[in-house]
């Protein structure tokens, strides 16, 4: 039996949901891992061969059986489409494969699934190594540096014509679904990758995007770290977040620290970046955030240790930020 650490249940508790990736098809053991830190929700990407109704419906079984509850599920091949984002011949076949996902999500009641604007997905140089840890490093000098990745250069009007595009086809079928669409940023949020423009770079962007759908089931995967990559880019993390939780665009946080604003930055353990993450989890449980937040990228633990050990220390971390947010702000 899982026995809850900490307070007494009987406390009334903020309503964010504490939330972690499971596999498409994981175990027994990793979703009993969950339960005994005390996550409720969890997500997944799922592979083409695993996008039918069958099989989520039995994950959603297996899930809800272990006492979790699948949150968000996404398909990487069209949630991040370079055929989407850049407009070529395939990306009527990838809308319909979206839509197609946004029904079957549906079916089997899951309301939230997640995408990006990045057709090379996530940027990294090196990992960072040093005697306490493996982590994810960017130093753009390099990244910039790198040739052209789709044949020639993409520019911002161009990226939002094809936005607009995906909008008008996709936004009728999330709404007719009940699906919401988590649109996460670009990681890292620069200029420009291989020649292509970083949409989503800024809350301005943000705004924009959300402008274009005119729906209220666009939101954000709203990622602390690439809200910290930013820096001024991006503007004050905290007062962002209070506004997007009260227009309801938070469908989803990642959680995450990093040790400068870029253009050089490695990911932290969320005790040891240069932002206070307590003060991002007050305004939170402030703000009366009710949906899920995920650790994301983490810095690896040593070798057969690294397996289980982040998203433990990083839970728990979180799990003892809410508490202390419940404690100072009394929320009742």
């Amino acid at each position: 039996m899982t026995q809850r650490l900490g307070r007494p249940d009987s406390r009334v508790r903020s309503r964010i949901k504490l939330s972690a990736f499971i596999n498409p098809q994981p175990s027994d053991d990793e979703l009993l891992f969950l339960r005994q830190l005390g996550v409720t929700h969890c997500y997944t990407w799922l592979p083409d061969e695993l996008t039918n109704d069958e099989h989520l419906a039995a994950l959603v079984a297996k899930v809800s059986h272990a006492g979790l509850t699948l949150y968000n599920a996404g398909n990487i091949n069209v949630g991040k489409s370079p055929h989407i984002h850049l407009g070529t011949a395939e990306r009527d076949r990838d809308i319909v494969r979206f839509a197609e996902l946004l029904r079957i999500l549906s079916r089997a009641g899951i309301t939230t699934t997640t995408f990006t604007w990045e057709p090379d997905q996530v940027w990294s140089s090196s990992a960072s190594e040093s005697r306490f840890a493996k982590a994810r490093h960017v130093d753009l000098r390099e990244l910039i540096s790198h040739p052209l990745t789709h044949g020639r250069e993409y520019h911002l009007e161009e990226l939002w014509d094809n936005f607009e595009y995906f909008m008008r086809a996709i936004i009728p079928v999330a709404e007719d679904t009940g699906v919401g669409l988590a649109l996460h940023p670009n990681d890292p949020p620069t200029e420009a990758l291989g020649g292509i423009t970083c949409l989503i770079n800024s809350r301005e962007r943000y705004d924009h995007a959300f402008a274009i759908a005119d729906s209220a089931n666009l939101g954000m995967e709203f990622c602390t770290g690439c809200w910290l990559e930013g820096g001024a880019q991006f503007g004050d993390m905290l007062a962002s977040m209070r506004h997007y939780v009260n227009e309801k665009r938070i469908f989803i946080v990642h959680f995450r620290n990093v040790s400068a604003p870029q253009p050089v930055f490695t990911e932290t353990f969320l005790d040891n970046g240069y932002f206070d993450m307590y003060q991002a989890m007050k305004v939170l449980v402030a703000s009366g955030y009710d949906g899920t937040i995920i650790l994301d990228h983490s810095p690896e633990f040593v070798g057969d240790y690294h397996l289980g050990a982040g998203a433990a220390y990083a839970i728990a971390y979180m799990r003892a930020l809410i508490e202390r947010a419940e404690d100072e702000l009394g929320v009742a």
